[in-house]
């Protein structure tokens, strides 16, 4: 039987951790680090999540200047506004929350916002700076897959590592993270061909693939350590990518809900301290 990964507690963890950095720093006479939430219409989700990230960083000891923009503004204005936040030397971190308005491009989001405020690791400069192994800010949501493999002292180096999914802000970033760390990476995605031979290789298995219950237990090496990124509902629940008999099979596993969701909002609180810490020449690496 598996060890289940507690989400909630290591959130918990990490937010009683980046607290006590921030108020370290702003009591050496630092200004208080400031984060701005620009979010383009009223998504039911989204607004959710803003409210989340505005007390999260908030109860952290930062200010938060949420930015709530009509969604019928322009893609020029909505650049703009994120350019403008990009030129402001009191904002330290900017989360540009989806999803947009169709007539709204995110590409044109991300190239008006400053790569050094970049507080979800998107910009086009971070990701090609993880690509090549370079320190960069790191989407949230694959960051706090690893940090739960390094909490759980699972052995990344040497370890035959695949990653179920290729989307830019998650699978090919969780691909990444574990290549840094010496894993042999395989990516599985629609055209691979035979997925279930190639998964049962995986010592590490992450999935983010976005289709319910994809991963059945059968698929699985008795001992994997298993991250499950999937956030799907069938008949009103919160299901993952991975079925749950997994937990039998697995060394590790993170359950949906309860897994790496919790650790996302998390570690974008993580990034907040490296982008203040880095915007005042403490962290350069």
């Amino acid at each position: 039987m598996a060890t289940i990964v507690d989400g909630n507690a290591l959130a918990r963890d990490i937010r009683a951790e980046v607290p006590a950095s921030l108020a370290e720093l702003v009591s050496k006479g630092h200004p208080p680090p400031c984060v701005a939430i620009v979010q383009i219409g009223d998504d039911q989700s989204a607004s959710m999540y803003t409210r989340r990230l505005q007390k999260s960083f908030a109860d952290a000891g930062a200010r938060v200047q949420v930015r709530q923009l009509d969604s019928s503004i322009s893609g020029v204005d909505a650049a703009a506004a994120v350019a403008q936040l990009s030129r402001d030397s009191s904002v330290h971190g900017i989360q540009v929350q989806t999803p947009v308005p169709p007539q709204v491009s995110l590409a044109a989001l991300l190239d008006a916002l400053d790569p050094a405020k970049d507080l979800d690791g998107i910009h086009p400069t971070n990701a090609g700076l993880l690509a090549q192994g370079r320190p960069a800010v790191v989407p949230a949501t694959p960051f706090g897959g690893l940090e739960i493999l390094l909490r759980h002292n699972i052995q990344i180096s040497g370890a035959r590592a695949v990653v179920v999914g290729r989307s830019t802000p998650v699978g090919r970033p969780m691909a990444l993270l574990v290549l840094q760390r010496d894993a042999t990476v395989t990516v599985c995605h629609t055209r691979t061909r035979d997925m279930a031979k190639v998964v049962r290789e995986a010592e590490i298995l992450a999935v983010a693939a976005g289709r319910a219950g994809l991963i059945t237990n059968d698929m699985v090496q008795p001992g994997a350590a298993v991250i499950d990124f999937g956030v799907n509902v069938v008949d009103g629940k919160a299901v993952g990518d991975v079925a749950p008999s997994v937990a039998e099979r697995a060394g590790l596993f993170t359950p949906v809900p309860g897994g790496t969701g919790p650790l996302t909002t998390a570690m974008l609180l993580r990034n907040a301290l490296d982008l203040y810490s880095r915007s005042l020449g403490l962290l350069t690496s």
